[in-house]
């Protein structure tokens, strides 16, 4: 039972730096999609500019990454004895993959990243330009998320 309690605690640690640091470089690149008067996402992002959104997604960006690492790590539990046989190079290879392909590209939620949200976004969230900054991140992510779980977690 340690083991999985460990993990998850552990999965919690390398999703959330992942997660922050990611997010951060991407930021940079994609300011203008999430802040600003024309900012592309103002019909369905909170306004960040705003001091209480602000401070309301301050409050709950740890909690609720707890809970989505949680998540995550809980149905990886089946699999653990078998990820911790593979070497080094297949761990970083199925976390990051997994990461990538599971949690971004072939999610069922349709966002300018996503095979769902090529099919249903209107043009303007799928341009290749946002595309790319966005799918940035999600390498960016699980790129890191493969490596540091490789070194760490299991």
């Amino acid at each position: 039972m340690m083991i999985y309690l460990k993990f998850s605690f552990l999965f919690f640690i390398v999703h959330f730096a992942c997660y922050i640091i990611a997010g951060a470089i991407d930021f940079r690149l994609a300011q203008k999609m999430y802040s600003g008067k024309d900012r592309l996402y103002k019909s369905f992002f909170r306004n960040m500019e705003d001091k209480r959104e602000s401070m309301r997604i301050a409050k709950l960006l740890i909690p609720s990454q707890f809970v989505r690492a949680i998540l995550m790590s809980v149905v990886l539990y089946p699999v653990l004895p078998f990820l911790t046989q593979l070497s080094f190079g297949m761990q970083f290879l199925f976390m990051s993959s997994l990461m990538f392909v599971y949690a971004d590209f072939s999610s069922a939620i349709p966002f300018s990243n996503t095979i769902e949200g090529l099919v249903y976004l209107q043009k303007e969230f799928v341009q290749k330009k946002v595309f790319w900054i966005i799918q940035l991140e999600a390498i960016i992510y699980s790129i890191l998320f493969g490596l540091l779980s490789a070194v760490i977690v299991i």
